[in-house]
Formats: structure tokens, sequence, C-alpha cells
């Protein structure tokens, strides 16, 4: 079996998580155009990506089709070799809460963020890459880092919220504006299935990684890269910024069914109803106050 390069091993486990996350079903056909938008990553380690999966047996190639799931992966199919991203995962948490909380200048040494949270230079330089994809920091002329502006206040989070206010309503009214149908059967009955398992089974990771995947998608149906980046990045920064993130119950099921009310007015084609539906979703989300 070819093991490939660091950056085809992490394109892999990337794809894996992305369809444990999905519960995309046997015979999913995935798209390599696709994958690579909605990853971030340029197509050939997608396509190196999808052929070693494809020889680990997950992924069946049919020519001149693609690469179709052989079954439904759990989430004991995440990658094994993944402990690097566990770390990845903690050491971005730590940053977020220690720079929410005050305890981290606007400047930042290498040196003085591996002896502050003893990890290696590795690790720091992946989590690093990751916030300045984010648009959280930048690296500094000569040496270090700075944190950029971002939502870690009153006034960025209702900027945030303004923002997106404006540009992902406008993705539904885009001429080439063209869901998925095979994803809209998937977002949706994974939003049925948590409703029907009922309150207790509400997890706020679970919720929040389908409230990314469902605006993200929404943003990607629209056909325009601009618009479909700019969300994806509003994302990362939240992920970031929302280390502890918790609604109670009552939220969770109300933006369930919110969304669902969107989906039913795309799926029925009234696109300028589930346009204004999309705004005062993200308006509520975000407990704004519109002006009078």
């Amino acid at each position: 079996m070819t093991r490939g390069s660091r950056l085809q091993r992490e394109a892999a486990a990337q794809v894996r998580s992305l369809l444990v996350q999905r519960e995309s079903p046997a015979g999913t056909h995935l798209p390599e155009l696709e994958l690579s938008a909605e990853l971030g990553i340029s197509r050939t380690p997608v396509r190196a990506a999808l052929v070693l999966l494809a020889d680990e047996g997950l992924l069946e190639f049919r020519p001149g089709r693609g690469f179709f799931l052989k079954r439904q992966l759990r989430e004991a199919d995440r990658d094994p070799r993944g402990g690097a991203d566990v770390d990845a995962e903690q050491l971005s948490v730590s940053i977020a809460r220690d720079r929410l909380n005050g305890r981290l200048d606007d400047d930042l040494s290498e040196a003085d963020l591996m002896r502050r949270y003893g990890v290696t230079r590795a690790i720091l330089t992946r989590v690093l890459r990751q916030l300045a994809e984010a648009g959280m920091v930048e690296r500094k002329r000569g040496h270090g880092w700075s944190f950029l502006p971002a939502i870690s206040d009153a006034s960025g989070i209702h900027d945030s919220y303004r923002f997106r206010m404006i540009i992902e309503p406008a993705g539904l009214l885009e001429p080439g504006f063209a869901p998925d149908p095979a994803w809209l059967r998937s977002i949706r009955t994974r939003h049925e299935k948590l409703l029907e398992g009922g309150r207790d089974r509400f997890s706020a990771v679970r919720f929040f990684e389908m409230n990314a995947e469902f605006h993200e998608g929404l943003a990607r149906a629209s056909g325009n890269a601009f618009l479909h980046k700019a969300v994806v990045q509003q994302n990362k920064l939240r992920s970031f910024l929302n280390y502890d993130w918790t609604y109670g119950a009552d939220r969770v099921e109300v933006s369930l069914r919110e969304h669902l009310g969107i989906l039913d007015s795309i799926e029925a084609g009234s696109l300028e109803w589930a346009a204004a539906l999309l705004r005062r979703h993200i308006e509520l989300a975000g407990d704004l106050n519109p002006p009078p």
C-alpha cells in the first residue's frame, strides 16, 4: 500500500473526517473538485488522498467516473495516525482561550509559544498556519507573528454576523446557485435524525460541525468561489473562537428547524424566501437587533 507524502496523508485524514462527519452512505460519489473546494486544499493532494484511501479499500475507482465510497465510515475509521491532529486541536483551543482571556499579547514569538505550551515546532507551525488561513494571525516581517483584529469582542462578533447576513443570503440569489441534490438529501436526513433522537442526543460539537457544513454547503452551491471562501473563513474563525461553544437544547432545536425551513424553500424553488429565512436565521443566531 502506498503511504504517500505527509501532505497527501494529511489530506487523506481530512477526507476521512469529512466522510465520517457527513455520514456519507456507501456508493457516494466523491468529486475531486468539490472536495478540494470544501477542504481548502489543491486538487493534486486531494486526488492523491483518494488514491491512498482506495488502496486502503475504503474507496472504489471507476474509470471515467471517479471515486466512490465502498461503505459508510464510522468514528473508528478516522485516521489512526491523527495524533498530531489531536495535539494541534488542543493547542488551537489553548491559544484561543488565552487570547480571549487577555493572556496573549498582540505579537507572538514561536520560541515563547513553544515554551509556554510545551509543543514541538512542527505542531506549532501547523496551528499557526491554520490560524493564518482563518485570518487570526499573520507572519511579521522578519520573525514572529501578530494577531489580527478578529471576532473576539462584542464589536467583532457583531460585525461578523452583519457580514454573514449580507453575503450568505446573497449566495442563494446568485444566477449559478445549484445545490447538489445528494447533499441536500444528506444534510436534511442528518438534521431530521438529530431532531428525532431527542434533546438528550444534542451535541454542541456535532451540531457546530453540521451547522458549519450547512452554511458552507449553501455558499458552495452559489457557484461563486469568493463567496464560498468568505463563508469558510468565517466558520474557521468561529471554530477557533468558540472552543467552549455551548447552546442550550432549545436553541439547538430551533436552529435545526430553521435549517430545515430553509431547505424546504430551496427545494420548492422559492429562493428569495429561502434567502430571507437565512438572513433571519443568522440574525437570530447572533442575537442582533436590526436598526429601526
